[in-house]
């Protein structure tokens, strides 16, 4: 896995671990976002292509030059068969991700949702993931999504 992958995967795996969801384990949506969508992945690939002594480009290096393969990594371990999509934003959005989250809910598109911040560039990351569900204990607001954004 490259490390925006095992950054999303460890993430969700200490969210989704201590959940009690379990009635709506199945129909957990996800939806991450970042500002630089898998370019740290991007720029490997780059470079094995520019490599003239060594030009082979790893197709375990291709495979995540897509932000979104992190996703179906959690869904694979989770046997998640739901809606997921991967944004990529100047910053982390709140108001697009509580809008978001809120319509999957309500629209009884998924019962929960995974969501949040996934960024790697080099040795810089940075994850704030969380659960989102109709019977939440923090309101799931764009005030309380930047509080804990900044926390």
């Amino acid at each position: 896995m490259d490390s925006l992958s095992k950054i999303s995967f460890l993430a969700a795996e200490i969210i989704l671990k201590n959940t009690t969801l379990e009635n709506v384990r199945n129909n957990i949506a996800i939806v991450f976002s970042n500002d630089a969508a898998s370019l740290d992945t991007d720029r490997k690939f780059q470079n094995s292509i520019n490599d003239i002594d060594n030009f082979y480009p790893s197709p375990a290096v291709f495979v995540y030059t897509l932000p979104n393969i992190g996703i179906g990594e959690i869904s694979i371990r989770h046997q998640l068969k739901s809606e997921n999509a991967f944004f990529v934003f100047e910053n982390y959005n709140a108001n697009f991700h509580q809008n978001y989250e809120n319509v999957l809910i309500q629209n009884n598109n998924s019962d929960a949702v995974l969501a949040g911040w996934v960024n790697v560039d080099a040795e810089n990351y940075e994850a704030f993931v969380y659960l989102v569900s109709k019977n939440g204990v923090i309101e799931h607001t764009e005030k309380n999504l930047i509080k804990l954004y900044k926390e």
